[in-house]
């Protein structure tokens, strides 16, 4: 048997490395073998992963050297940040690009690059649609990252860019169904009318998977990807045949959302506008047609809501 290529995955503990490494792990005949990166190995989802055959190594995104020990001997690497953990875009930047170079130390052949379009191609800064955020941004946590694919490029990495979308486990934490007062259910969404592209946070790592497999050929591209294209109206509907009950749908105000004063507020009032207000091009880059030839276990939105119906009993 031909010696197995080792794919290392950041974030293997995570929502989108999660994914990744379980479906490395059960596909055997793949080629492929796992190399779990992660800051904690001691973590019981690392020890998980270990006792399922993966290789887990420790390492911190904000350290070089220590990533490009971690990825010495890989094929392939999934390289993924996270923005929430920090909030610092400035941080996040000097991440991406411990990544690049220390894949490019290492000699990875193929990387994929988890990241997002820079919204300011398609609303500047001095647009006055939706307030500029730290002196630069309109959604730090997608511009940045639009930013720092040029540091993959510049290092001279093998890079497939995997632009992602809003994941579907926010329903679940932040965005459910609300009761109110006279008893009927309520899905708020700062989306108007446009059409949110959604995906299973495990569909992200899959469809890696599925570029891995593929290889050389999807070298220097980006590739965009979601589950479904929704409107609030049918992301409420779907709720509706799930509950078995009626789900209004209510489009929240940009301006209100953003007021609302949570940490993050104003940022992610910008990015569901943007959402909303460009859905038609950004929905046009995701064709779940290609998306599902990567990874035909791509669910839909229903079949999402299936599996996580124990979550949303108690609404």
């Amino acid at each position: 048997m031909a010696e197995q290529k080792i794919i290392a995955v950041v974030g293997a503990t995570g929502a989108q490395g999660g994914g990744l490494a379980r479906a490395i792990l059960a596909d055997p005949e793949s080629g492929f073998k796992l190399r779990a990166i992660t800051r904690n190995a001691g973590s019981d989802k690392a020890q998980e992963l270990a006792e399922l055959g993966a290789e887990v190594v420790e390492a911190d995104l904000d350290d070089e050297a220590g990533l490009a020990k971690a990825l010495q001997g890989a094929y392939g690497a999934y390289l993924v940040t996270n923005f929430w953990e920090h909030g610092s875009p400035d941080r996040e930047y000097d991440q991406a690009g411990n990544l690049a170079r220390a894949a490019k130390t290492a000699g990875v052949k193929h990387a994929v690059w988890s990241t997002l379009e820079d919204t300011r191609a398609s609303i500047p800064v001095s647009d006055d649609r939706m307030p500029t955020l730290m002196g630069k941004y309109n959604v730090p946590h997608f511009d940045v990252k639009g930013d720092a694919n040029a540091l993959f490029t510049e290092a001279g990495v093998p890079t497939t860019f995997l632009q992602t979308t809003f994941y579907w486990e926010n329903l679940l934490s932040f965005f459910p169904p609300k009761r109110q007062e006279d008893g009927s259910l309520v899905l708020a969404l700062p989306m108007a009318g446009g059409k949110l592209a959604g995906i299973a946070a495990e569909d992200i790592g899959r469809t890696a998977y599925g570029i891995f497999k593929q290889g050389a050929p999807f070298i220097g591209r980006t590739v965009s990807i979601a589950g479904e294209h929704l409107t609030g109206t049918e992301y409420a509907a779907a709720f509706a045949e799930l509950l078995g009950e009626p789900v209004q749908y209510y489009p929240v105000p940009f301006d209100g959302f953003r007021a609302a004063g949570f940490p993050g507020a104003e940022e992610m009032g910008n990015m569901f506008q943007y959402y909303a207000e460009f859905d038609d091009e950004f929905t046009g880059r995701r064709d779940l047609d290609k998306v599902r030839e990567l990874n035909p276990e791509l669910k839909t939105f229903k079949e999402w809501l299936a599996e996580n119906k124990d979550a949303f009993a108690g609404i």
